[in-house]
């Protein structure tokens, strides 16, 4: 088991004033196997007086000398790759595959930067005025456990090439993968106080960033409430916020889409990182009158679907992070079969030989109706639901009616007529005939799924402030 005692702030690992432990477990086997101290409002002070003093000569740091700080971190970072990959399958017990290519964007995520900071402009004549893109000031930066160090890397990139200093606030389920990430991001030698991460409650650690007149913005992902609180919280001090949130993603399959190939990827698809990704697409909206047809390869694709360990380089789906997390999914599928929807593969209890852990059966309803709890709440597990629908006016319809709108995914053999729905669809991303990840381009979401964009240049602008000079 391992103990750490130690958080980050102005260029140190010291002693946190705060006295909470927090005990951290495999979710394969729901055995202890570490401990973290947590930092209170005393030590996220000290951070972000630490990150205010920072501010003012990184503020003034140019292109080039941030562009030369991304490639330091991205090295440091990537020396440490495997380890991180190893570390996030044992904590957060994400399947081989999905963490080594959550890994691989941690450590692309600064280089990602670099290209968008190469082309980007901090001056710009607009009409008789000269507009100058400022820094905000020093950046809160809360994250969740799904991904917790790609959220950290990418947000503190864009942080960096802002020109911002930052406060960091990872999930305290992560606390050994954010202490090898911690370790990493020490040694690639920036200039103290430029980050600080201080381990720690949401209710506490948290709140001390959302309420703290020195922090100037809040980029936080994670869910829609906790969302909510913080952006009821920032407006007091007008703080600047980006909110990544919830979702519950359409997967609009028309009726000229070739069944054999897009119901299986569809299936999987509400599977990535064992279904606990805001991305999933966990509505799978198909032609009514080809409603039999999909259940069939549903199931049979659900029967392919490997539940196991995820160190193994075959599983598709690990344990959840939680037993909180896996009671929360029970309960959702217990929910669908009495709203009447119709299990078709999966359903409650541990799959066989897995009952030491956080497994979920991989399960799928179908003859789900869009106004089923099912079908509206986000549920975070690996749980899939069928919707038909009659006609593309009525899929697109129900493509739309939900709180959310981060994602949307369609399949069509036309693809001018997939794009002409697309543009139709409320969703911030909309990947057509497949999942695709653009780093360039804007990501967030439409609706509750939050506020404002992240990665590329709109990312790097909501760390930003224009200033007009005029004379």
């Amino acid at each position: 088991m391992k103990t750490i005692n130690h958080i980050y702030i102005n260029g140190a690992f010291v002693t946190p004033h705060g006295t909470e432990k927090f005990g951290l477990y495999n979710p394969t086997t729901n055995e202890k196997i570490g401990e973290i101290a947590l930092g209170d409002e005393t030590d996220t002070r000290q951070a972000i007086e630490a990150a205010k003093e920072a501010f003012k000569s990184f503020s003034k740091t140019t292109k080039a000398e941030r562009i030369a700080y991304l490639h330091q971190l991205n090295k440091a970072v990537a020396k440490r790759r495997q380890e991180l990959i190893d570390t996030m399958v044992l904590e957060y017990g994400g399947t081989l595959q999905f963490c080594t290519a959550s890994v691989n964007m941690a450590i692309n995520s600064f280089l990602e930067m670099v290209k968008t900071l190469e082309k980007f402009d901090f001056e710009q004549q607009v009409g008789q005025s000269l507009v100058r893109m400022e820094p905000v000031g020093v950046a809160g930066i809360i994250t969740p456990w799904n991904a917790s160090n790609s959220f950290i890397c990418n947000k503190l990139a864009t942080a960096i090439a802002a020109g911002c200093t930052a406060v960091i606030k990872p999930s305290e389920m992560s606390g050994l993968q954010t202490q090898l990430l911690t370790e990493a991001l020490h040694e690639a030698g920036l200039p103290q106080g430029v980050f600080n991460i201080v381990n720690g409650l949401g209710s506490v650690v948290g709140n001390e960033i959302t309420r703290n007149p020195g922090i100037a913005k809040i980029s936080f992902t994670g869910s829609t409430i906790t969302g909510k609180t913080i952006a009821r919280g920032a407006v007091d001090t007008m703080k600047r916020v980006t909110l990544e949130l919830g979702g519950k993603s359409p997967n609009l399959i028309l009726d000229d889409a070739n069944l054999e190939e897009v119901i299986p990827a569809a299936v999987f698809g509400a599977y990535m990182n064992s279904g606990q990704a805001c991305i999933a697409p966990t509505r799978l909206l198909v032609p009514e009158s080809r409603l039999d047809e999909v259940n069939r390869i549903a199931k049979a694709a659900a029967g392919k679907v490997k539940v196991g360990n995820p160190q193994a380089a075959d599983t598709n789906v690990g344990p959840l992070v939680s037993a909180k997390q896996y009671d929360r999914v029970q309960s959702y599928i217990q929910l669908g079969e009495a709203e009447g929807a119709t299990l078709l593969a999966g359903g409650l209890g541990k799959p066989d030989g897995l009952e030491n852990g956080n497994f979920v059966k991989a399960t799928i309803f179908t003859n789900v109706r869009n106004d089923m709890r099912i079908a509206q709440e986000e549920i975070f597990g690996p749980v899939l639901s069928i919707i038909p629908y009659k006609d593309e006016e009525e899929a697109i319809a129900i493509a739309n009616d939900t709180s959310y709108g981060l994602a949307a995914y369609i399949s069509s053999r036309d693809t001018e007529r997939a794009r002409r729905i697309a543009a139709r669809i409320d969703a911030g991303r909309v990947c057509i005939n497949g999942f695709s990840h653009d780093p360039q381009a804007p990501f967030g979401g439409f609706k509750q799924s939050g506020i404002g964009r992240e990665y590329g240049v709109f990312g790097l602008e909501a760390y930003l402030e224009p200033k007009t000079i005029l004379q």
